[in-house]
């Protein structure tokens, strides 16, 4: 391939990493919209069957192999992971700033480095250990407890980053020897699953504005995993992860735009401090010297 034809593949990937991640933030403040009018857990199952359904189209012709894990412990295990912090994220939408939580949730690169170090066994030097505690400091000046501002519900997408990131660790342990696809269809296998037990007792019958917004988390959160899985399948996750904190802007953006949310100084300081560390992490972990 001629660096023409690379760079060309290479822009391609940011492109769709960064529409992944705008359709992600559309879902976000759909469910923002969706959740007073029928509760978390039906805009929690939306999400996931909307998954599921993707995924089953998808991988249709070779559901049987899909299907097939060496792991099945270890995939119900980050797959429930991965609902507890879909959960709390969209409970913590529900009650705080877009801005304020996404910022909060962008913590999660820098537990999944010390995660990683802790049960994978990778090494956690110095100046890393200097990442994750800038951005454990960005995070206490998002939420600043103590002050006027300070609620429980700002510690939900703390705990949505938290389960994220044991989420990831899994992953990342079971990732070398498991299909991708079967990672991904027992995410929303699960997922659909669970929830559809809590579904009868929580479903409240939706109005033409909350099916709208049924319908735009769904369409969101499905291109939003065609858009993902096809960037990375163009572009090295090294080089498409520091464009996830595009998810910032829009988050600030969207929550301006339909929620009269303005963020204010402290939230940005503390976002930008959360950014940086989180891209010195990311430059340590990619090009360690």
């Amino acid at each position: 391939m001629s660096p023409a034809e690379t760079l060309a593949v290479r822009n391609k990937a940011i492109l769709m990493m960064i529409a992944a991640i705008l359709c992600f933030s559309l879902m976000d403040a759909s469910v923002k919209a969706l959740a007073p009018r029928v509760g978390v857990v039906p805009a929690l199952w939306v999400r996931y069957a909307g998954q599921m359904l993707l995924v089953l189209i998808l991988v249709a012709p070779r559901l049987r192999s899909v299907a097939r894990t060496r792991y099945p412990v270890q995939q119900f295990l980050r797959s429930v992971l991965l609902m507890c912090a879909t959960g709390f994220f969209f409970t913590g939408i529900s009650l705080i700033p877009l801005s304020d939580a996404a910022a909060l949730m962008s913590v999660n690169p820098v537990l999944i480095t010390l995660g990683a170090a802790l049960f994978l066994r990778e090494p956690l030097g110095p100046r890393r250990i200097a990442g994750i505690a800038a951005a454990m400091c960005g995070a206490v000046i998002v939420i600043r407890p103590g002050s006027d501002v300070f609620t429980l519900a700002a510690l939900l997408p703390l705990g949505a980053a938290v389960c994220y990131s044991g989420y990831a660790l899994l992953t990342r342990r079971v990732g070398p020897d498991e299909d991708p696809w079967t990672s991904l269809f027992y995410t929303g296998l699960v997922g659909t699953i669970l929830l559809s037990l809590f579904i009868p007792g929580q479903w409240q019958t939706p109005d033409s504005p909350a099916l709208l917004l049924i319908l735009s988390v769904a369409c969101f959160g499905t291109i939003g995993q065609m858009f993902l899985i096809r960037a990375f399948s163009s572009g090295e996750a090294a080089m498409l992860a520091p464009y996830a904190y595009t998810g910032l802007i829009f988050a600030a953006v969207w929550g301006m735009l339909f929620f009269a949310e303005w963020p204010d100084l402290w939230t940005v300081c503390g976002a930008l401090v959360i950014v940086l560390a989180g891209l010195y992490v990311w430059h340590r972990e990619t090009f360690r010297s």
